[in-house]
């Protein structure tokens, strides 16, 4: 400071003439104010605050002040949009008028320490006294709203599940007569190559077309590979056509199979929150309680 020409004051005041305490975890800057002759105190709200907003307030208290100004320690004028809370964090010097007041702030590392610790045991008392107070009735309505939301879906499923029910029936007895019709026609084509074989022709000529319908049927197999995507094995075979007569099926009595599954997703998503729910009241609630609807 002593090097720096052309210093904006005149006089430098010690440090006491203005001070900075904390009181319940806000800035409190205590000043002279130099014509009323009096001390004044200004809390600051060191997140909002700025330094322009503050020197405003101290001029509006005290129409006599012509000029306030903020510089730091190296004697840097600091600028009217700096934070308060930057500020308060090292040594600055506070001009008024003609007069420089040091300015030495508090360690606040110490401060906000020890208010969070006061906050964060507040808010613990806070939470307890909530949970004491609020948690059961909060759980057993909750618990009821899923009930009813539980009934509400059942009532809504039943129809539909009725409905399944019957075309899957209608389905399943389509695709157990296929699978017969496909065992009868099998059997029939034995019984005619061994006729043909053995009373009609001889094996020198039915040992070709044989051949050709073995080579028929893999070339019948590799087409269903074509056109599916998955190997002929009959327990997949047999589903592929029961999911086809189902869905044929569905569209003639129309059977909306997305709202059906969409209708089932939200029910097991109600079960799981209900059983989530329930799980700490077997500790603490009595089941019997909820379990009385109004």
């Amino acid at each position: 400071w002593r090097g720096w020409e052309g210093a904006p004051y005149s006089t430098l005041v010690p440090s006491d003439e203005v001070t900075v305490n904390y009181r319940h975890g806000l800035p409190v800057i205590t000043l002279m104010l130099p014509t009323r002759s009096e001390r004044c105190q200004f809390t600051v709200k060191p997140v909002v605050t700025t330094v322009g907003a503050f020197l405003q307030d101290v001029q509006r208290e005290d129409k006599g002040i012509e000029r306030a100004e903020v510089f730091a320690t190296d004697g840097s004028k600091v600028s009217d949009a700096t934070l308060m809370e930057v500020i308060l964090m090292n040594d600055f010097k506070l001009v008024i008028n003609n007069t420089a007041y040091s300015v030495s702030p508090p360690v606040k590392d110490k401060l906000s320490s020890e208010h969070a610790t006061e906050m964060e045991d507040i808010k613990s008392l806070v939470h307890r006294l909530f949970v004491a107070l609020h948690l059961e009735d909060h759980q057993i309505r909750k618990e009821r709203e899923l009930l009813q939301k539980l009934d509400n879906l059942k009532e809504e499923l039943l129809p539909l599940e009725q409905m399944k029910a019957r075309i899957m029936d209608s389905a399943d007895a389509k695709t157990s007569r296929l699978l017969w019709v496909g065992l009868a026609l099998m059997s029939t084509q034995g019984g005619a190559l061994a006729w043909l074989t053995w009373w009609v022709y001889s094996w020198d000529i039915m040992e070709p077309v044989t051949y050709f319908i073995t080579y028929g049927s893999a070339m019948a197999f590799y087409a269903y590979f074509v056109l599916t995507k998955q190997d002929y094995i009959y327990p997949h075979a047999k589903d592929r056509q029961f999911l086809h007569y189902f869905y044929r099926k569905s569209r003639k009595q129309r059977f909306n199979v997305e709202q059906y599954n969409k209708l089932k997703d939200e029910v097991a998503e109600a079960e799981e929150s209900l059983r989530r729910l329930r799980q700490p009241l077997h500790l603490r609630l009595p089941i019997q309680e909820i379990s009385n609807k109004d």
